[in-house]
């Protein structure tokens, strides 16, 4: 019995320090070996990150595997990943938000821009291009206008007026054209606002009373597309049969509308610069316009509403509105001052034989010959001096 102890005690050694061995050689293998994490940038609990992990000594020198512990998502790695534009987790549907686990989004390079990520370069086109030179034509066309009256003074009419009315626009165009008149008003005053509203209205007003008014102004905005788009369809289906191209255009363009000659070239109901502001102004740049505005509205369902669709829309809508404001300044310019006379005719409806053969004899020989007839609506107003009209 005396000789089994020590045999005992040395079989009891032998497992202890068999036991320590083990483990000596294990632990380390399992801190240095941890789990392989799932592919991209994972999601972390806040709670679970050490926010004054920096502050420990060390701390600049540590491995992306030391960070990792006590900052995850703080690493090289990670950062790369979410330069290049790897998509993380996030809780939002991907039918509602296809890009929310986007940080930072690729790098791409728009005309005017540097090759940098999409939200750069987007900024680079608006604040270096469409701002400063979209300002600048806005202001460049109202300046040539105002130099134009000045100098030039307005179209009047070398006829005879007869005081016998030959009907231009009826009730139903007149309300067309001034509902989308009304809704363009709106909506370029809203957008100029918005747009340049920093640069000439905020030093005046201070920053509070400025974000009133500008958070005003885009809920009207907001209100005033979806009339405009309605009023802008009705607008080119009514006029589209009287400002397609026809006898007499080429020679309006040719002598510049009569300004060469200092007379009215003859042209139909709507002469050539008319035509130039429906096809290019209504049509093209009004449809761009309404197009992008329902984009950014999400009221085109069918498209991807990412952030790189999203910024293309917003300068093609900035841009197209730019120019379609300057050609609408010219319209409106002649359609009041610019022409004596021409306003009397979408206010009532009616204008002068005079005024009609002055500026549309085309048009007026079409009525006289019977083509056309001198009245198409069923009453005739009164005569702004209260005096019957005669058709």
């Amino acid at each position: 019995m005396k000789k089994a102890f020590p045999n005992a005690a040395a079989v009891l050694a032998a497992l202890l320090l068999c036991g320590a061995t083990a483990w000596a050689q294990t632990a380390p293998a399992a801190e240095s070996a941890p789990a392989p994490a799932m592919p991209g940038i994972q999601s972390m609990n806040i709670a679970d990150v050490k926010p004054d992990a920096s502050t420990e000594p060390g701390y600049a020198a540590q491995t992306n595997g030391e960070r990792a512990r006590v900052q995850p998502g703080n690493n090289a790695p990670m950062w790369r990943q979410v330069g290049s534009g790897v998509a993380g987790f996030s809780s939002l549907p991907k039918s509602q938000a296809p890009e929310a686990g986007v940080l930072i989004q690729p790098f791409v390079q728009y005309p005017g821009s540097r090759v940098t990520n999409a939200g750069e370069a987007w900024r680079q086109v608006r604040n270096n291009w469409i701002i400063p030179y979209g300002g600048s034509l806005l202001l460049i066309v109202l300046v040539a206008i105002g130099v134009f009256h000045w100098r030039i003074g307005p179209m009047v009419a070398h006829e005879v007026y007869t005081g016998r009315k030959v009907e231009r626009f009826t009730p139903f165009e007149r309300s067309a054209h001034w509902t989308n008149a009304i809704a363009f008003s709106i909506l370029a005053i809203s957008g100029i606002v918005m747009a340049f509203g920093q640069f000439f209205l905020e030093p005046m007003l201070g920053k509070t009373l400025f974000g009133w008014l500008a958070y005003a102004l885009k809920n009207a905005h907001n209100f005033a597309g979806p009339l405009f788009a309605v009023s802008l369809l009705v607008v080119i289906i009514t006029f589209m049969r009287d400002n397609l191209p026809a006898k007499g255009d080429l020679e309006w363009f040719l002598k510049g509308g009569g300004l060469i000659e200092g007379k009215e070239i003859k042209s139909g109901r709507f002469n050539g610069g008319e035509k130039v502001t429906y096809w290019g102004g209504v049509f093209v740049l009004g449809l761009i316009a309404v197009l992008t505005g329902l984009f950014l509205n999400h009221l085109l369902p069918v498209f991807d509403y990412s952030r790189a669709n999203m910024q293309v829309a917003l300068m093609v809508h900035a841009v197209s509105n730019v120019g379609m404001i300057c050609m609408f300044m010219g319209h409106i310019y002649m359609g009041t001052l610019g022409t004596k006379d021409a306003y009397e005719g979408m206010r009532t409806g009616y204008v002068d034989e005079g005024w009609a053969k002055a500026h549309h004899e085309l048009w007026y020989d079409d009525i006289k010959a019977g083509r056309i007839p001198a009245q198409r609506a069923n009453v005739a107003p009164a005569a702004a001096a209260g005096k019957p009209v005669q058709v």
